[in-house]
């Protein structure tokens, strides 16, 4: 599924991640890596396999689409260094040839050096052509461009006949500002309003459709 947006086309993939195929750059939002660890260290029970689902996906995306460039849009980090680090710096080390961006979210609180030593660049915002990449979603735009943000998780909910709903994970493109759906397993949805204007694309499972907004 494809759009243009800022200057660029994105093709949106059903994995919860975005291309930019003529720059051969992939970005993903909130992968929230080590939460599963962190839940478990809180003593509640998750189940430890789900600890790697978020990775092993992260590592079947990169070599099916084969970018030079991947930028995750924040919260790369559930919260402070667990198992999941070390875990995370031998995936990395699959993809020397790839360059790794991260746009500093809300729950990236460890320190710049720890994103140094996995070789990840840290930033506050990123520019390509006319997109502005930010984790949280700007509310005043720059003029001229067009801003893609993560951190909301955004989800619709879709109603059937009768009393049958259910929520997909969704990418969501207002008049100034994008959402992208979070990419890290176990981290939930917010439903958004679906308003005029809008371009709502919903993913179930290895599928994307489009959800009329009018």
């Amino acid at each position: 599924m494809n759009i243009n947006i800022g200057g660029n086309l994105l093709e949106l993939l059903p994995e919860k991640a975005v291309l930019i195929p003529s720059e051969k750059i992939m970005i993903i939002a909130d992968l929230h890596l080590g939460k599963i660890e962190h839940f478990r260290a809180a003593g509640i029970n998750l189940p430890l396999a789900a600890a790697t689902q978020t990775e092993n996906r992260l590592v079947d995306l990169i070599e099916k689409h084969h970018p030079s460039r991947v930028i995750f849009l924040g919260d790369l980090f559930h919260s402070v260094q667990n198992q999941s680090y070390n875990t995370f710096q031998d995936t990395l080390s699959l993809f020397k040839k790839i360059t790794f961006d991260l746009v500093i979210g809300n729950h990236d609180i460890m320190d710049m050096e720890d994103y140094t030593n996995l070789g990840i660049s840290v930033y506050e915002e990123l520019f390509i052509n006319e997109l502005w990449l930010t984790h949280e979603p700007k509310e005043e735009i720059k003029n001229g461009y067009y801003n893609l943000a993560g951190h909301i998780h955004p989800g619709v909910t879709l109603k059937g006949k009768g009393r049958q709903k259910m929520t997909l994970p969704c990418f969501y493109f207002g008049i100034n500002n994008g959402l992208l759906p979070a990419f890290g397993y176990f981290t939930g949805k917010a439903i958004i309003k679906i308003e005029k204007k809008s371009d709502i694309f919903a993913i179930a499972e290895d599928k994307i459709f489009r959800i009329n907004t009018e």
